[in-house]
């Protein structure tokens, strides 16, 4: 057994994205965004390069909670996702990963409970080292690209206009990760998912 369930008072929240300004403020780095904006939110500016990620501490309610971005480029998120589980003792169940769906409509946010990867390479590759049964919390960039590639679209900044919309969409999306933490999955889905 890779996790054993001793400590159920530790979350993960991983945000996923690429490292770099090259890739700042692009649809892919949703998850950063989001973890950026729980970060302000709870004050956490005690940031640590461990495990492969930007890695910062808090708690919530007496909950420990490591807010993380991995730095190993998303292809390999697997990596860093699976090493810190491991060190923490968390069971994947209490592991909680944000990102960008390109299947959701911009401005919407979905929570799961677990899931396939889909197209999503980060997830790919985290669901390839630890299985699906982990929560989401999908951030929809929407698939309105018109004639350009998947890949160019997803490392694509967004407009003017669609950045204050993101905006809010991060603000709601940290607003339901701390949902999930102080009232359960469950009321955070009824709550986020409408």
């Amino acid at each position: 057994m890779l996790f054993r369930k001793e400590n159920k008072r530790t979350f993960i929240i991983v945000g996923l994205g690429n490292p770099g300004a090259k890739y700042e403020k692009t649809r892919h780095n949703a998850g950063f965004c989001v973890i950026d904006r729980l970060a302000e939110k709870l004050g956490v500016t005690n940031w640590k390069s461990k495990h492969k990620a930007l890695l910062g501490e808090t708690k919530v309610k007496n909950i420990k909670v490591f807010l993380v971005k991995p730095q190993t480029y998303m292809n390999a998120s697997g990596d860093s996702v699976i090493s810190l589980l491991r060190y923490h003792n968390v069971d994947p169940g209490d592991l909680v990963v944000i990102y960008d769906d390109i299947d959701i409509p911009m401005g919407k946010v979905r929570i799961r409970k677990e899931g396939s990867a889909g197209s999503h390479n980060g997830m790919r590759s985290i669901v390839g080292r630890i299985g699906g049964a982990f929560l989401r919390v999908r951030i929809g960039i929407g698939a309105d690209r018109g004639e350009i590639s998947l890949i160019d679209f997803v490392l694509g900044r967004f407009t003017s206009a669609e950045q204050s919309e993101m905006a809010d969409v991060y603000e709601r999306a940290a607003n339901a990760v701390l949902s999930i933490l102080e009232d359960g999955v469950d009321t955070a889905m009824n709550r986020y998912n409408g």
